[in-house]
């Protein structure tokens, strides 16, 4: 026989990073970002303090599980880019593509959404800063091994991480009927690539 569960939490023990952040994003919409605690966070998923940072270094971080799924993907479609010099600007928007095709209308970021909500919190401009220069190095890096020098990599991969910011909040003002990422982001890199 299966014990009953406790009153005070609201969901099984199982846990997931989106079973955190959607808990964490309920917690916000009711007491703002700031009025939230990683430890309210833990109860509403039916979890341990201890068990959130498994998944979390912060409560931040809860913002950027679709960012880091990408910059995973992201590395994944370098690694298997087979490009040559004169294609890397090629390569590196087919990756940027397929790092964002499986990000459908229900995966907008909630912080793009909500972010009256949430407020100016600094912590979450610089974890987001931080995301996106690692996805520039990873640009810049495969740039500059396919014989690009190092200023217009790194000059072509802040652009285009610009492109998918512009994008996705393009993406996010669209209304449930905005469909799927890529195309927002295709439009805005082949947009800047022209004038390459």
């Amino acid at each position: 026989m299966t014990p009953p569960r406790s009153a005070t939490r609201g969901r099984p023990p199982a846990a997931s990073r989106e079973l955190l952040q959607e808990s964490a994003f309920e917690l916000f919409v009711e007491n703002g970002y700031t009025g939230t605690t990683v430890d309210q966070i833990a109860m509403r998923a039916g979890v341990s303090r201890n068990t959130f940072f498994n998944y979390f270094e912060a409560k931040g971080e809860v913002f950027w599980v679709e960012l880091d799924a990408a910059t995973e993907r992201l590395k994944t479609a370098l690694a298997d880019q087979a490009a040559q010099p004169a294609d890397a600007t090629n390569a590196i928007r087919s990756a940027m593509l397929a790092a964002v095709a499986p990000l459908e209308s229900q995966h907008v970021p909630f912080i793009l959404t909500q972010y009256d909500l949430i407020g100016s919190a600094a912590e979450l401009q610089a974890s987001a800063m931080s995301r996106f220069a690692t996805q520039a190095r990873l640009l810049t890096g495969f740039a500059q091994r396919h014989g690009v020098d190092s200023a217009t990599a790194r000059a072509q991969a802040y652009s285009l991480i610009a492109c998918v910011v512009a994008a996705a909040q393009e993406w996010a003002q669209s209304g449930p009927q905005r469909g799927r990422l890529e195309p927002y982001v295709a439009r805005a890199i082949d947009a800047v690539l022209a004038a390459y």
